[in-house]
């Protein structure tokens, strides 16, 4: 089922823009670029139409939308410029971003890379341009910073900025009164949240990741094992691993603030034995929610939940009798699985050019021709089986030697 492009009901959108969610869509791309060449030869067209039909515009400096504009100016210009090199001065890219920066979900040093490569590129990058409208010749943007209206003429729009839920979502949502706009909202089993045995993951669901705060006073009974209303360190540890388990921004928090373990969170000095009441307990765990965020709706989250929920499917009989799971705060007994829990294994942003940013964890960056290198082994390794990786490599190869197929299908 997956998502679809959110237009953020902009006027003009769905009739003038591209779209990069479907294979078919990205066919049509190519096929209106090789379209507006082929009418912007013509001899007899002014120079101001061929300026006009070879004016790119791409909304979004996200991922997609940077990746796009760098192989969009890739194939235009190593590619349709050796068949049309008249034409070659006529073409811009320009790329509309309402945030302060492109790629702003990676690290500062890639984000600076990749504006100046663009500029260097020629590709012209408007930060603070928020869309208001698309027309069949141009499209209407509204500077922040000076709330100057500006219209720039195009041959082709292409719409990348994230992505929204389908209207068989949308009616399946209302079914289960779910409020949330953006996607079908699962528990941290993935089991949609409203029903009892229907699981959602990808692009169309998100987790909505309970709350340490909203059980801690459950959570401290649990632990006061004696009910003194009081607790101690051996209390405490005994459950913590069911903690950890059952709230993954804990882990996240102790982590980010390099604490070895959560005992360390409730240390008011460097003594061993430490009781606390529940109004110090709270206290203690009163900034661990903070680490919440929703996880992004990349094909990494999506393969991973893929994974847990299989292993989930093909042991439900063995974990109805033997839970695996933590402990139930609020109810008896253990949960049967774990909660799903995302590793994030880094990400890369191909820029054009054979030069790629990545960044990985451990605050590792690079950035270059060597990084593009990974960036091939990598995507030839996530491959499902064997005859597509020959198949990719093979595309690559071509490419490589013969350049970027311009004919249409």
């Amino acid at each position: 089922m997956g998502g679809r492009s959110n237009t953020f009901n902009t006027p003009g959108v769905q009739e003038h823009a591209h779209f990069l969610k479907e294979v078919d869509e990205a066919l049509k791309i190519r096929h209106t670029v090789v379209d507006l060449f082929e009418r912007a030869s013509l001899p007899s067209l002014p120079v101001e139409e061929k300026k006009k039909l070879l004016s790119f515009v791409v909304v979004g400096g996200g991922p997609t939308g940077v990746e796009f504009a760098a192989e969009l100016h890739d194939f235009v210009l190593e590619d349709m410029a050796k068949l049309y090199p008249s034409l070659k001065d006529y073409v811009k890219i320009t790329l509309l971003e309402a945030g302060d920066h492109i790629l702003n979900m990676f690290d500062k040093r890639i984000t600076e890379f990749a504006e100046q490569k663009f500029a260097r590129d020629g590709i012209d990058v408007r930060l603070g341009s928020m869309v208001v409208k698309v027309g069949e010749n141009e499209i209407t943007a509204k500077e922040r910073s000076s709330g100057q209206i500006v219209s720039i003429p195009h041959g082709m729009v292409v719409w990348s900025t994230g992505i929204g839920a389908r209207p068989e979502v949308v009616e399946f949502m209302k079914q289960l009164g779910q409020v949330n706009r953006r996607a079908l909202v699962t528990d941290e089993w993935l089991r949609v949240e409203g029903s009892d045995n229907i699981y959602a993951l990808g692009d169309c669901a998100t987790i909505n990741q309970r709350r340490v705060m909203e059980d801690i006073a459950v959570i401290f009974s649990k632990a006061d094992k004696n009910n003194s209303g009081k607790l101690d360190l051996q209390e405490f540890k005994e459950v913590v691993g069911d903690i950890i388990d059952r709230y993954p921004q804990v882990d996240i928090y102790l982590k980010k603030n390099q604490m070895k373990d959560m005992a360390s969170l409730l240390k008011k000095s460097q003594e061993s034995n430490i009781i606390v009441d529940i109004e110090y307990f709270k206290e203690a765990l009163s900034k661990v929610d903070s680490q919440m965020k929703n996880l992004p709706a990349t094909a990494q989250v999506a393969a991973q939940q893929g994974v847990y929920l299989a292993n989930c499917f093909n042991r439900m009989e063995e974990c109805e009798k033997y839970p695996e799971g933590p402990l139930r705060f609020r109810g008896v007994g253990r949960h049967r699985f774990r909660p799903f829990r995302y590793k994030h294994l880094g990400q890369f942003a191909p820029l054009g050019g054979e030069q790629t940013a990545a960044q990985l964890p451990g605050d590792w960056i690079s950035i270059g021709q060597s990084t593009q290198w990974l960036w091939y082994s990598v995507y030839t390794s996530k491959q499902v089986s064997w005859r597509t990786r020959f198949l990719v490599v093979g595309d690559w190869g071509r490419r490589f030697i013969f350049g970027r197929d311009s004919s249409k299908i």
